[in-house]
């Protein structure tokens, strides 16, 4: 992931990072990846992880990369909530990690500074050795999702960022700038805080910077829901040109998961509703397939990611192993 962030950086676009469970969500991301010629983060949670019995997942994910060898592909973790996820993570396969450190292991209680750069820190300097890239957190978003959240926003302080990037050695740095999780983002459209992005980016100009509960939650995607007899209420997420307007300020990976989550609902929900005598899951997960093909297509294009995976070779592991030794090398001399 940090060779897809650092080229990012340097092309002035981001990065969608897409939250999967299934072979669908997999499936329909690649055919937006591959039709719109974009490098993709795959993401997945410690629910998704459990959910697939992790092995699952690892395969699926091995089967997206042989089906589109032309695609710089990640597979990160999200939301790691201590050193013995990540390290099972690394271990499966993974080519990134997040280790959240700014909530305790509960995923729900803030922690102190020094708590959250030395879960961190120890993170960094384990994956480094197997070529992973570490993405840390400082800050808490508000609301929910998967079981991550204090529920409470508390913003990331500029200075602590800097500070923090120096004593983990991170390679990219979410940040806490009034984003939420989960659907019910914001009863009003959300004012966030764009001059942290542009001041952590000031002081860390080669860090990628990373915008958690970032789905705009469409109004569209919520009608077609309601409509087959949902009873979601409505909410606003974070629209586009937010997202857009971060992307210019630094911003390099977005992540996205409730707009996939309301996609693949409301086409099943259609699909059953207009077809009551079907009993293929195929069909209807077919539907949802197409589903997340359209959303995340549609994501790359206004993220700027289209028609960047041609832009350099992918790095291996092996390649990553040897540039983390060589700046190990060069800090100690």
């Amino acid at each position: 992931m940090k060779q897809i962030l650092d080229e990012a950086i340097k092309g002035g676009y981001g990065v969608g990072a897409f939250n999967v469970n299934n072979m669908e969500q997999i499936q329909g991301i690649m055919q937006a990846a591959s039709e719109t010629k974009s490098p993709v983060i795959i993401q997945a949670s410690r629910g998704a992880l459990k959910y697939t019995k992790m092995l699952y997942l690892k395969y699926l994910m091995v089967a997206a990369a042989e089906d589109n060898p032309e695609i710089p592909i990640a597979l990160h973790l999200d939301h790691g909530n201590n050193f013995e996820t990540c390290r099972q993570a690394i271990e499966l396969g993974f080519t990134s990690v997040m280790i959240d450190g700014s909530l305790k292991e509960d995923s729900k209680t803030h922690t102190a500074f020094e708590e959250n750069v030395e879960v961190t820190a120890k993170v960094v300097e384990y994956a480094h050795k197997f070529g992973v890239t570490v993405e840390g957190e400082l800050g808490t978003l508000g609301g929910i999702e998967d079981g991550v959240g204090s529920g409470n926003i508390l913003l990331t302080d500029p200075d602590d960022a800097e500070r923090f990037v120096k004593l983990t050695g991170v390679d990219a740095l979410a940040l806490a700038i009034g984003t939420s999780h989960g659907a019910y983002k914001f009863k009003q459209a959300p004012v966030l805080a764009m001059d942290i992005i542009t001041e952590v980016k000031k002081r860390l100009p080669a860090t990628p910077l990373v915008m958690h509960g970032s789905s705009s939650v469409p109004e569209n995607l919520i009608d077609i829901i309601n409509k087959y007899g949902g009873t979601l209420k409505h909410a606003m997420g974070v629209p586009i040109k937010s997202i857009q307007e971060a992307i210019k300020r630094g911003v390099k990976k977005i992540n996205v998961d409730t707009d996939g989550r309301l996609a693949i609902t409301g086409a099943i929900r259609k699909y059953m509703a207009e077809h009551t005598d079907v009993i293929d899951p195929r069909d209807y997960f077919g539907e949802a397939r197409k589903a997340v093909y359209e959303t995340v297509k549609s994501k790359m294009i206004d993220f700027g990611t289209a028609g960047h995976a041609g832009d350099y070779k992918p790095k291996t592991l092996s390649d990553m192993i040897e540039i983390y030794k060589s700046k190990y090398i060069k800090k100690i001399f």
